[in-house]
């Protein structure tokens, strides 16, 4: 039987099986907590799980490898940083942020600083998880382009239907029901599959440094410039993302939280060791193969370093992390867009819109449903019309660092922070980010160079930080009402089940 054929069969299975746990999960889906958060109730088994394959998406898992393809050992650097970012948010931060019994980053900053000005981090939240969503729905559509020959636009179209499908209908217990065979599946593939039989091809170790430069096998050969990049980018990043802490939030208990978390950290960096490996084997076994970008050679080694059949589990994998990040993606766009977007909107019109409608549960999961659907809709149709998704999500995501980070990490570790000076370390923080983004690509040598560059975000963090201490110290304290709200929530004290039904509160 063709190889090809079976490959083929194989993903057409696990897209089928994406969609089954979409109807499973809808059985267990009664009310708005179950929906956003899977009701709060996710174990260390469920939790570890779902918090690896959100996090490792495409850029872990395909360009991983590349990576290591390219520079070797020193390759795994990029899926460390998304491992230390992950390890410190739940040693450091996770049992805090799930005790607060929250559903948005932004609704944090609103019980801790008791100020509505902190609301506009849900423009700049909704912004990077919309980009995010659909930069990974146009990763996997390519390998739905190569697996069926279909149009990029169709495989987009598909793909992201696939996706749509099961988290409108089961919202996140669905996504973590598909989480887990996603966790599997890209566990199997990347270390019981594509491991061995990469390093087999290549000779081992010994094998590939015979026959590679020296500066493979240097843990810095990337670049100490680009590690910082990384850690500064994803470690920072993944602090304070909705699309994580929303997998914060599903969690059972604070332990689960905290050491649940800390296992797939510890997992995220073992992944992206694998990845490197893989990478630097294929650069042995597959050196009569002419590879044009480095995030072939994923598909390169799938195709001509595994048996017929195994390289379709590995496609399989691929198709998993891209699909993990994308919905978990796509469900904190819209419960960003539903809670704090829509109010702060309506609040300039001089409206109050109120998103609970706990009174009648049904209705308020098939709101949360319309807004999963309007928004996957809309990421579908950026990542099929436009070709620079990855620039906006590069934006979002420095404005995300620059400007909103100080403001959320100092609001968890110093009770001095007030309301005013989170506000304007947000504006400066993103004002500067933003404007030296602006100058340094009206001066870039080449189109994007100032929006790819380095030093936005570190301008911006160093202005939001300045602004926010100084404002910190010259302006009144917080309100001690507010104070002792946020305190109560901190230290698990029981708040009434009403008030933690709605995600507008």
């Amino acid at each position: 039987m063709d190889s090809s054929f079976i490959n083929i069969a194989i993903v057409v299975v696990y897209l089928l099986a994406m969609l089954a746990f979409g109807w499973w999960g809808k059985s267990r889906t009664k009310n708005n907590s179950d929906f956003l958060v899977a009701g709060r109730r996710l174990g260390p088994f469920l939790y570890t799980g779902t918090m690896a394959a959100v996090v490792l998406g495409g850029a872990s898992t395909v360009g991983g490898v590349g990576l290591g393809y390219k520079f070797g050992i020193s390759g795994m650097w990029l899926v460390v940083a998304i491992g230390a970012g992950v390890l410190l948010l739940s040693l450091l931060f996770a049992g805090t942020i799930q005790k607060l019994k929250i559903y948005t980053v932004s609704q944090m900053l609103t019980l801790r600083y008791g100020s509505r000005a902190t609301q506009t981090s849900g423009i700049v939240m909704l912004a990077y998880t919309l980009m995010l969503c659909a930069t990974s729905t146009g990763a996997y559509a390519t390998i739905f382009v190569v697996l069926f020959g279909w149009e990029r636009w169709l495989a987009i179209a598909i793909g992201g239907a696939i996706v749509l499908v099961y988290s409108t209908i089961g919202g996140m217990w669905s996504i973590t029901l598909a989480d887990q065979v996603q966790f599997v599946i890209k566990t199997v593939g990347i270390f019981f599959l594509m491991l061995p039989f990469a390093m087999n091809a290549a000779g081992g170790l010994d094998g590939i440094r015979e026959r590679v430069d020296a500066s493979f096998f240097d843990i810095g050969g990337i670049g100490l410039q680009t590690i910082i990049t990384y850690f500064v980018v994803y470690t920072l990043g993944l602090l304070i993302g909705q699309d994580i802490w929303q997998r914060v939030f599903t969690a059972k208990t604070p332990k689960v939280a905290r050491w649940g978390g800390a296992t797939a950290g510890v997992y995220c960096i073992v992944y992206g060791l694998a990845g490197a490996l893989i990478g630097m084997a294929a650069s042995v076994a597959l050196s009569g193969i002419e590879i044009e970008a480095k995030d072939d050679v994923y598909a390169e080694v799938a195709t001509n370093l595994l048996p017929i059949g195994i390289g379709g589990l590995v496609l399989a994998a691929a198709v998993a992390a891209m699909m993990s990040t994308a919905s978990g993606a796509l469900i904190a766009a819209a419960t960003v867009a539903r809670a704090d977007v829509l109010p702060f909107v309506a609040g300039w019109f001089g409206k109050t819109i109120n998103t609970d409608d706990s009174d009648n549960p049904e209705h308020d999961v098939k709101a949360n449903r319309y807004w999963v659907l309007g928004l996957g809709i809309v990421a579908i149709i950026i990542a099929i019309s436009t070709k620079d998704v990855v620039a906006a999500l590069t934006i979002a995501y420095d404005i995300l660092v620059g400007g909103l980070l100080v403001a959320i990490i100092g609001g968890l570790v110093w009770k001095r922070g007030t309301g005013i000076a989170a506000a304007a370390s947000m504006a400066v923080g993103s004002v500067i980010t933003l404007g030296t983004m602006i100058i340094l690509e009206i001066n870039a040598k080449a189109p994007l160079d100032g929006i790819y560059a380095n030093e936005p975000i570190y301008y911006g963090l160093i202005a939001s930080a300045i602004v926010y201490v100084a404002v910190s110290l010259f302006s009144k304290p917080t309100d001690p009402a507010v104070m002792k709200a946020w305190t109560d929530r901190v230290a698990g004290t029981r708040v009434a089940e009403e008030e933690l039904s709605s995600p507008a509160k």
